[in-house]
């Protein structure tokens, strides 16, 4: 278990918004750089919330957090509850994981290798070099269970998702869409660059806990092989 230090910005102002009839949304930077330091308190915020019956969901995306009452005029209370859970989250350090995930990079299970390389004038080597060298960290968990979001792809990776999104993905699939990287848990349409493939199982819904991966934890994708 290896341990991070987050500093929270005390400063910080926070933007909050109604989504709809019955949601609001908690935007503390839109304007400001990615930071985990921010993501980490929206995270606590959520499971405090999640805790009130008048809360029906509480679903954190990349630096905000969306919010959904069983009633309209629960608004006016929860937006006062916000601000006051912002202003007291904790700063303190938080445990960090380390996940390795073994990718089979190129082949069939990474049809677009080859492309996103040639996009960035590399071969498919550097690609997977760049790829698997750096570290990445998870900001939360969507689009399907135990899809990572993950902050940290180089930016000479960055690159644009598939004219044409594709019908099926594999599960496992590890892929390429703007400046993230990310694995299908399961099969589902898309339009992400698939470069790899991972045996791993990122989702078991039979098991106490079902995501393999959770806000917070760091991930290195480990080459098993390169298939061109």
């Amino acid at each position: 278990m290896m341990r991070d230090s987050h500093r929270f910005i005390p400063s910080l102002q926070i933007n909050i918004y109604p989504l709809g009839e019955r949601a609001l949304v908690l935007d503390p930077t839109p304007d400001a750089a990615l930071s985990w330091a921010v993501q980490s308190k929206l995270c606590w915020i959520a499971e405090q919330l999640r805790q009130l019956p008048s809360v029906e969901e509480a679903i954190p995306g990349m630096n905000n957090l969306t919010i959904v009452v069983r009633e309209t005029r629960q608004l006016k209370a929860l937006q006062a509850k916000l601000d006051s859970l912002w202003h007291s989250a904790p700063t303190e350090e938080i445990d960090s994981r380390t996940i390795e995930i073994p990718v089979s990079y190129g082949g069939d299970g990474g049809p677009d290798l080859l492309s996103v390389a040639q996009f960035h004038h590399l071969c498919p080597e550097e690609v997977v070099k760049l790829h698997s060298q750096a570290s990445y960290q998870v900001f939360f968990i969507g689009f399907q269970p135990g899809f990572a979001y993950l902050e940290g792809l180089p930016k000479h990776l960055h690159t644009p998702r598939l004219a044409t999104p594709r019908l099926t993905i594999p599960a496992g699939s590890v892929g390429i869409g703007g400046e993230q990287t990310g694995i299908y848990p399961l099969a589902s349409p898309g339009g992400w660059q698939i470069i790899g493939q991972t045996q791993q199982a990122l989702f078991d819904p039979t098991s106490d806990t079902p995501c393999l991966l959770k806000p917070g934890d760091r991930v290195r994708f480990t080459p098993v092989e390169i298939a061109l």
